[in-house]
């Protein structure tokens, strides 16, 4: 085993950046599915949308909170934007590209806000508005993902100094179980709320 705690540290990469890029092209779908969505409800405020299931899982419901146009615009927009990005980059370290430190600190800036965000619209859609979009869960979920391997390779590379104790966590693969655990606590607070309509 190498120094750096991995057998096979192009592999390593290749497989955390083939995640990024499956993760990101999932959540660059829902977003586009959310934009067409949100032009349909600014023709018809009553339009129901695809993703209407019942009381607690609708995006119609959420659609029209000012959650979700925080910037004045549908926050799929922004989606898009932070997905492209991140998949242009996730391809890039998939063909062997290294960027500069200063760039992988600055993406991973973004990308933490992008992070925030997402959550505070999960909770937001959970605590306050009191339904959930499925295409929005579904980029929280992905964002997670994507930031987890953005971050891990970051941590990897030396972008983001830690002490070794952290690198070895990483380069072990152990913050898998950690993204894991925060992914399962999202579906677990998604089935308690869930549930209850569906009896």
């Amino acid at each position: 085993m190498s120094s750096n705690g991995v057998d096979n540290p192009e592999k390593w990469r290749r497989g955390t950046a083939i995640e990024m890029i499956v993760s990101g092209a999932i959540g660059l779908v829902a977003s586009f599915v959310l934009s067409i969505e949100a032009w349909k409800l600014a023709k018809n405020p009553h339009a129901i949308f695809t993703c209407d299931v019942n009381s607690v899982l609708s995006c119609s419901t959420v659609a029209l909170t000012w959650q979700a146009r925080v910037l004045g615009f549908p926050n799929a927009f922004l989606g898009i934007m932070f997905e492209a990005v991140v998949l242009t980059i996730s391809v890039a370290t998939l063909a062997g590209v290294r960027f500069p430190r200063w760039f992988m600190l600055c993406v991973e800036g973004v990308y933490c806000i992008a992070l925030l965000f997402a959550w505070w619209l999960f909770l937001q859609s959970y605590f306050v508005i009191g339904a959930l979009c499925p295409w929005c869960l579904l980029i929280t979920i992905t964002t997670t993902l994507v930031w987890a391997g953005l971050t891990r390779i970051n941590i990897h590379d030396g972008s983001i100094r830690v002490r070794d104790g952290v690198r070895e966590f990483v380069n072990y693969n152990t913050d898998w179980w950690v993204t894991g655990l925060v992914i399962l606590v999202i579906l677990a607070m998604v089935a308690i709320e869930l549930i209850p309509a569906l009896i």
